[in-house]
């Protein structure tokens, strides 16, 4: 068996990054930039008031309170989105709505809640303002380039969008962005033992799930699931399989049971029927039948059966591949530090245990969700979070500290 490092390693280098494409603001939600995002101007792009209230010069209101005003002359109307044709003269101010620009000659916003027009309404302005606060040069003033500057490296290739970097772009006046293409997974399970959820049960079958749960966790990783269905425990079903995903175009396969040594696994000999394998079996637990390799030239990932298995193999090892394969840079797995509340036990194998969280203010403390069996679905329902016992390492006792990857 090989370790999980090496295993994960080998199949990242093996792996191709997607090319580009160009999508729209409103497509852009969770895509990679395939190029970085340079500042085009700066931000502000000029003075301009942080709050509704008087621009004004800071000399002709020092010292203003509430028993002494300073009395100024209202020299015209500033609203959002329009400038002052005019200088402002002293003794005189002029009143200024929230990221209105700020007129030559004011370096300073009196919020209205400091003047005698607070809670008058309508648009008429007044002709004289009396002033009861000063905050000082530059109060209440957000000055150009106090963001970022022109030139200035914003956004990173490789970076995963969120929406606060989409409205970024959407500021900086961007309609469009280069982004990688979503990998393209195609999903099939195997077994004869399988139905479709919706048909009648009958004695020695169950119904498939794997599907399903990976092409959730495709998506969530960033890919485009592509949903083949089950095939049977035949030679020719598995490679017709594995040619249906060449031809849906996928940019990986990914199936689940029939990578083992069993009479009827025939996973692994299709694969190698036209092409190889890179690894298997893998000191993890749960999901030690372990498989990758490439079919036709296109990227093949084997994962076992068993729901935990397969969920587990999904998290140690295709959700950074798909990052990878996604352009995202030097991706990295979120792992807290808990303490485990009971004593685990392992075989010394690498393993990931299903674990609920109870989070304290000083620490996270963990609980095994019960029975690890890796058939267990329902046990994996209620993780919140794996917890991972690193090889050679047979006991844990309760209260120690462990690394936990939440879920």
């Amino acid at each position: 068996m090989i370790s999980v490092q090496e295993a994960l390693d080998t199949l990242l280098a093996s792996l191709p990054v997607t090319p580009s494409e160009e999508v729209t603001l409103a497509e852009a939600n969770g895509r990679v930039l395939a190029e970085p995002i340079l500042a085009p101007f700066d931000s502000p792009r000029f003075d301009n008031s942080s709050m509704d209230g008087f621009a004004v010069r800071s000399d002709d209101v020092h010292g203003a309170s509430r028993q002494k005003s300073k009395s100024l002359l209202v020299a015209g109307d500033i609203p959002a989105g329009k400038s002052a044709s005019t200088t402002l003269q002293p003794g005189h101010t002029m009143r200024i709505m929230t990221g209105a620009a700020m007129p030559a000659g004011a370096d300073t916003v009196v919020p209205v809640e400091d003047t005698d027009a607070h809670g008058q309404t309508g648009a008429a302005l007044p002709a004289v303002v009396q002033i009861f606060a000063s905050g000082g040069a530059g109060a209440y003033v957000r000055p150009a380039g106090q963001d970022f500057k022109a030139g200035e490296p914003l956004l990173a290739a490789g970076t995963r969008l969120r929406p606060q970097e989409i409205a970024l772009c959407a500021m900086l006046g961007v309609a469009e962005l280069n982004v990688h293409r979503k990998p393209r997974v195609a999903v099939f399970s195997s077994g004869d033992e399988l139905l479709p959820p919706g048909e009648k049960l009958q004695p020695g079958k169950i119904y498939e799930t794997n599907s399903f749960t990976l092409c959730g966790l495709v998506e969530s990783a960033g890919g485009e699931a592509i949903l083949l269905g089950t095939a049977k425990d035949t030679l020719a079903d598995v490679k017709a399989y594995l040619e249906g995903a060449l031809q849906a175009g996928a940019d990986l396969i990914l199936s689940t049971a029939g990578v083992s040594v069993g009479s009827y696994d025939f996973v692994r000999e299709a694969v190698e029927s036209e092409g190889r394998i890179d690894g298997w079996q893998v000191n993890m637990r749960p999901g030690r039948p372990f498989t990758f390799g490439e079919y036709r030239g296109l990227p093949f990932v084997g994962l076992p059966g068993n729901p935990a298995s397969a969920f587990v193999g999904f998290e140690v090892f295709l959700r950074p591949a798909l990052h990878k394969m996604g352009g995202v840079g030097a991706w990295q797995r979120r792992v807290v530090r808990a303490r485990v509340m009971d004593t685990v036990e392992s075989d010394g194998r690498e393993s990931y245990l299903r674990v609920l969280i109870n989070s304290h203010p000083r620490e996270w403390q963990v609980y095994l969700t019960g029975h690890q069996g890796s058939g267990n679905l329902y046990s994996l329902v209620q993780a919140q979070a794996l917890l991972q016992v690193p090889a050679g390492v047979k006991k844990i006792r309760a209260k120690s500290w462990v690394n936990v990857w939440p879920l």
